[in-house]
Formats: C-alpha cells, sequence, structure tokens
C-alpha cells in the first residue's frame, strides 16, 4: 500500500485522549481543538507547567541526502513509537510541511508507511493555517513598507537598498527577481522586488526561534527592512509593524499537537528549510514537549552539515536547549550512492561502493562529536538491502565506536525501533554529553563561517569578495558581530557542488551573498548556487495530484 493509503487505514483516536495520555486537562485552558484529532496546545498552559522537569532530548540527522532518500522524518517518527513501546513517555517534535516540496519534488513529509504522523493529507497540505499566517504577516510588512513610500517616505527609505522581499509557501522561479508599482503615480515608485519561499521568510526563523509572544513581537520590531541613502538602518519598529503582524500569528504560535499511526503523541509546528534556513521546528513546540514527556525525539534539517549544525549552533544558543543524544539515519541505498552507483543500480548488491561511501557516514559522526554529543545510528532499512550490505555498515560503525541499529520501522511501526530506541535510552541513562557550540559568539563573522567550512564541509577556503567582506565588517560596526550565521547552501554534498558525494576535501565555499536576519538574530550567509525561492522540476510532483471520484486526493505520496 502507498503511504496515503496507509494513512487513510488508521484509527486514530480523540485529540484530548492523546493530551490525557501527557497528562494535560480536557480544559479549555489547556487547549484549543481544531477538529476531533488535531489541537493547538495554549501558550497560558505551557507556561504553567513545572520549569524543574525536562525530558531527554533526542535529534534525529541523517548522512547527505541523495535522490535514494534517507527517511529522517520517518525514523523519528519510528523512534518515538518505539521508544513507546519500551514504556517510556515520547513526543516526536516535527517541522511542518510546505507546500512547495509537497506540488514540487519531495511529496509529503510526515514520515512514511507504518512510521506518520496523521491526518497525513490535512498535515500536508494547510495544516492548522500556520504557514499562511506566516505568509500575510510577512507581506503585511511588504506592503507597510510600499505605502510608506507611496505617502511622502518619512523615513527617507532608499527605494534601492530595500532589504525585504515578499513570500509566498511555493515554488515559482519566476517571482524570484520582479519589478513591483508599475503602472503610473497612483500605483508608486517602481523598484527592484523578489520573492522567496516562505519557509526562507525571516519570520519563519523568528516564529520558530521566539520564546513567547512578547519575545515574538520585539523580534518582528527589529527586523531590518530597509536603509536611508546614507545607510542608516529601518526597522520594522519604525513602521509600527510589529502589532499587527503579531496579532496575525497569536493563534499560529501556539504548538500543534496530533499523533502517530500508533496513536502516539506528535507536535508540529514551524518549519524552516535547512537549506536556505536554519531547519528546525519551533523553540515553545520543541520546550512545551520537554515539560510533558520523558523524551523529546525532534529533527533538523536534511544532513548533519546542515540541519544539526545549526539546530545546535542557532537553536540551541538562543534557547539553552542541550541534546542528550544524536541519531544519524543512514540507508544502505544513499551510501551506495556516495560511492559512485547511479540511482539505477541501487537494486543490486555491492559491498564495495557502499564501503567507499561510507566516508560520508564517517564525516558526519566525526563532526557531531565536535559538539560533544553521543551518536548511534539507525540504518534505514529497503527490501533491496542485502545481509552483506548491513553487516558492513554496522562492522563500520563498531570501528568508529558507534552502535548501528537496523531499523524497520517503515514497515514494522515502532517494533522495528525498538532496538534503535534502546541505545538511545542508554546513551542518554550514561549522560556522557559534554555539549559546547563549533564556535564562540566573540569570534568575527568571517571566522565563524570560516569556522563552519572548515570543520564542518572540509573545505580549503572561504571565498568573498571586498563587497562582501565590507558588508560583514558594517554588520559588526552596527552591533550585529555576536550573532551565529546561517549557511544557505546545496544539501545534497558537504560542498557547494551537488555532484560532489562523499567526503569532498579541498573545495572552497564561494560567499555569493550576505542578509541581516536581525530580528531571528542570524546572519545568512548564501553560498553557491542555492536559490531562496525555489523553481519546480520538469514534472513537477503537482502533475499526479488531484481528487478521484470518490473526492479523495490521490498522488500525495
Amino acid at each position: 500500500m502507498s503511504d496515503i493509503e496507509i494513512a487513510r487505514q488508521a484509527k486514530m483516536k480523540p485529540i484530548s485522549e492523546i493530551l490525557k495520555g501527557l497528562d494535560v486537562p480536557d480544559t479549555p485552558e489547556a487547549f484549543s481543538p481544531m477538529g476531533r484529532h488535531i489541537a493547538k496546545i495554549n501558550l497560558e498552559y505551557i507556561e504553567s507547567l513545572n520549569k524543574n522537569k525536562d525530558g531527554k532530548l533526542v535529534l534525529v540527522s541523517a548522512i547527505t541526502p541523495t535522490p535514494a532518500g534517507e527517511g529522517k522524518t520517518t525514523t523519528s517518527v519510528g523512534l518515538s513509537d518505539g521508544l513507546n513501546k519500551l514504556g517510556k513517555k515520547s513526543i516526536v517534535c516535527l517541522r511542518e510541511p510546505s507546500l512547495g516540496p509537497s506540488f514540487g519534488m519531495k511529496g509529503g513529509a510526515a514520515g512514511g508507511g507504518y512510521a506518520q504522523v496523521v491526518p497525513m493529507e490535512q498535515i500536508n497540505l494547510h495544516f492548522t493555517g500556520d504557514f499562511h499566517a506566516i505568509t500575510s504577516a510577512h507581506n503585511l510588512l511588504s506592503a507597510l513598507i510600499d505605502n510608506h513610500i507611496y505617502w511622502g517616505n518619512k523615513l527617507n527609505i532608499d527605494i534601492r537598498r530595500v532589504v525585504w522581499k515578499r513570500v509566498m509557501d511555493m515554488n515559482d522561479r519566476s517571482l524570484r527577481s520582479i519589478v513591483v508599482d508599475l503602472g503610473g503615480v497612483a500605483n508608486g515608485y517602481p523598484r527592484q522586488d523578489g520573492f522567496d519561499i516562505t519557509v526562507a521568510s525571516e519570520i519563519m526563523a523568528i516564529f520558530c526561534l521566539a520564546k513567547d509572544l512578547k519575545d515574538l513581537e520585539e523580534r518582528i520590531g527589529n527586523i531590518t527592512i530597509a536603509y536611508t541613502r546614507d545607510k542608516k538602518s529601518i526597522f520594522a519598529k519604525d513602521l509600527k509593524a510589529e502589532g499587527p503582524m503579531t496579532v496575525l500569528l497569536k493563534d499560529a504560535i501556539r504548538p500543534n499537537i496530533t499523533q502517530t499511526l500508533e496513536n502516539n503523541p506528535a507536535i508540529i509546528h514551524g518549519g524552516p528549510f535547512a537549506n536556505i534556513a536554519h531547519g528546525c521546528n519551533s523553540v515553545i513546540a520543541t520546550k512545551a514537549s520537554l515539560k510533558l514527556s520523558d523524551y523529546v525525539v525532534t529533527e533538523a534539517g536534511f544532513g548533519a552539515d546542515l540541519g544539526a549544525e545549526k539546530f545546535l549552533d542557532i537553536k540551541c544558543r538562543k534557547s539553552n536547549l542541550k541534546p542528550d543524544c544524536v541519531v544519524l539515519v543512514a540507508t544502505i541505498r544513499a551510501l551506495k550512492m556516495h560511492g559512485d552507483v547511479s540511482k539505477d543500480g541501487l537494486k543490486n548488491e555491492n559491498v564495495n561502493a557502499l564501503k567507499k561511501g561510507l566516508v560520508n557516514l564517517e564525516r558526519h559522526i566525526n563532526n557531531v562529536r565536535k559538539f560533544g554529543l553521543p551518536v548511534t545510528v539507525a540504518i534505514n532499512h529497503f527490501v533491496t538491502d542485502s545481509k552483506a550490505e548491513v553487516d558492513a555498515v554496522i562492522d563500520f560503525c563498531k570501528t568508529q565506536e558507534v552502535k548501528a541499529s537496523m531499523c524497520t520501522h517503515w514497515s514494522d511501526g515502532g517494533d522495528g525501533a525498538t532496538e534503535l530506541a534502546q541505545n538511545v535510552i542508554e546513551i542518554c541513562e550514561e549522560n556522557k554529553n559534554t555539549f559546547k557550540f563549533l564556535y564562540e559568539d566573540d569570534l568575527t563573522l568571517f571566522k565563524k563561517i570560516e569556522k563552519i567550512a572548515l570543520e564542518i564541509y572540509h573545505a580549503s577556503e572561504v571565498v568573498a569578495d571586498t563587497k562582501v567582506r565590507q558588508q560583514l565588517k558594517d554588520f559588526e560596526t552596527n552591533g550585529f558581530g555576536k550573532l551565529p550565521v546561517c549557511i544557505a547552501k546545496t544539501q545534497y554534498s558537504f560542498s557547494t557542488d551537488p555532484n560532489l558525494k562523499g567526503a569532498p576535501t579541498g573545495h572552497v565555499l564561494p560567499i555569493r551573498e550576505l542578509r541581516l536576519s536581525s530580528g531571528a538574530e542570524f546572519i545568512v550567509v548564501v553560498c553557491g548556487e542555492i536559490m531562496t525561492m525555489p523553481g519546480l522540476p520538469s514534472v513537477p510532483a503537482a502533475n499526479s495530484i488531484k481528487l478521484n471520484d470518490q473526492g479523495e486526493i490521490e498522488g500525495l505520496f
């Protein structure tokens, strides 16, 4: 059966029952139902939870992605179900899917097989409307900027230096660079503009890093929207934009709770991409989950060089979160692709290619250890995997002093991830975590970029022209030098060349563009050919998505 067919057969429980298992009272003060199977947890209730209680935080990351797929979300769901099978109260804490990949290349993002969160169709299509609220709040600020310029421009905004783009939650390359305000004096002053995808919006980043509504409003006010002719910064609060924007987000900021196929709790909230943003669900959701459970299984986008690095250097730095364990997801198929096997040849056993591709897993293991965190490996099993290939990965991990588990959660649900769950429990109970950041706040911005490039990507150098280097110095002069950096680059390689598989060394990291996210409090460093507004592939997933004669959705995985 397909993922969507499996999801439709799920015997979901009322969301009040799921919350009851977390000792959340069935009262309007605690949560607000969004239908029968979804609810939003109220911020006031979260604030009332025991401040001295915290569960164990488990971060699920992965090797470098390939078209063969790794199954990070599927593994996160399976692991949480596995922990619950072993008697631990566990919550899986995930990002919300974007409509961009749902209708583009990737398809749905709610897990797969018998390790899914449900209701799958609602989660992948609109869910509780959080992304629409974020899109609307972002574009309200865009409208206020152009309206201010139209009505006299008292702030003396230089229309050539407006840095706030518009957003939409869809892939559309034609909107990357546009001209607005055409049509004569009644429509304003023509200027160049553009769109990013919603998941790359600074509002999304702020939404996921804010600790409460007050912090959300303050951060929105600190967004840099433009500069004057003499390069003086103009902020969202100068337009009094933070108030109405926060109003649009006041319901969205409450975490969404739903369930897995095995009726275990799943909190799904926020969703920045890791290749163009910081790739983690909201701080509010993660912290609420830690108060409600023994174990929280959360994921960070793409490979550990992107998602995990940003989770640890940005999200943890801003929220004082400290993971207890990191799970690296690997597949035999992906490792063989890193060993130069084409996608067409993945069904054939090839232990030699697999062993060649293990350098990618090794690099990620070593990178995670640089943060002082213990690691375990989850081999996400496919039916084409041979015993010799699985044994080769397990034996390799032994040489790295890392436990590896073959996981069959896709076909067996939580039962297929209990060995992994047991490994995680043992690591967390050993408590050998010595968590530290990769770099300190006091390093210069360029040195922070270099630290990531040289130590995580194994680049030989960072290449930046005079304009970029001056911009970094200007950020430091203006008080932003202590911010962390968020590198936007391809997810398919440690380098900026998506075709360089395995564990390349000696490549350069070219900085193409810098963006100050003064509200989210990090610097976005755009490298290589990465786009903050993706395009659709030649045959988008949208071509296969439709309603059948019974009114059911087809094609969404």
